[in-house]
């Protein structure tokens, strides 16, 4: 289950990193089109690819090198893998055991 959890936030992390991009692009060229004004649409856009980027590394990093550990590490990263999982239990691809 594990493994298979895994590899579904890795697909969400990495399509909403490429989203992030996109629509910080799309924003920062022409802010006025949004009603925002040109700063706001730069430290937006560098806020939301900075999360996006976080939630990737944090899981590629720290949560699954620890996946199926032995001990505590093993249980905190299920753990944190879990909680990183947890606003997608509705999404229609979620592995449900």
């Amino acid at each position: 289950m594990t493994d298979r959890l895994a590899v579904f936030l890795r697909t969400q992390f990495t399509e909403e990193l490429e989203k992030a991009r996109f629509a910080s692009s799309t924003v920062t060229q022409d802010p006025g089109r949004f009603g925002v004004a040109p700063e706001d649409a730069a430290k937006h856009a560098r806020f939301s690819v900075a999360t996006a980027e976080v939630h990737l590394a944090l899981l590629e990093d720290t949560v699954v090198p620890h996946l199926g550990a032995a001990g505590a590490a093993g249980l905190t990263a299920e753990y944190q893998l879990r909680l990183l999982a947890a606003p997608y239990v509705e999404h229609n691809d979620y592995p449900h055991e």
